[in-house]
This record gives structure tokens, C-alpha cells and sequence, in this order.
């Protein structure tokens, strides 16, 4: 998922994407732990994506306390 996607989303979709890919994150860990995660490298782009949207749900946090 590339920043300018993650940007165009809204409150309520990254929050839902947030969960999906903290779902997916654990799924991955634990076929890499069982042997069976065909590409490692899966792991390294959920955990990617997931700080992308954590970063801009707490801009935009920050940003409305700020305003206010």
C-alpha cells in the first residue's frame, strides 16, 4: 500500500485497516513460526503498511486536538 492511498482513506477505513492488518500480522507470524509462510518478506510489508496507518491516525488525532 503506497502513503498517497493510506492518506486518501478516512477515519473510519483506517481504523477497519488498522484491525485487518493487525489480523494479518499475527496470521503471518505464526506460519512463519509453523514453517509454513511461503514469502518471508510478506511479514516486513503488513508491518509497513500497519505503521503507515498509524501514523496517519495520529496526525489526524493530533492535528484535531491541536485545532481545538
Amino acid at each position: 500500500m503506497k502513503p498517497q492511498e493510506v492518506h486518501d482513506l478516512g477515519d473510519a477505513e483506517l481504523t477497519a485497516k488498522e484491525r485487518e492488518l493487525g489480523d494479518a500480522l499475527f496470521h503471518l507470524r505464526l506460519r512463519r513460526a509453523t514453517s509454513q509462510l511461503a514469502n518471508p518478506m510478506k511479514v516486513r510489508e503488513v508491518k509497513r503498511d500497519l505503521a503507515r496507518v498509524k501514523t496517519v491516525l495520529r496526525q489526524r488525532s493530533a492535528s484535531k486536538k491541536g485545532s481545538k
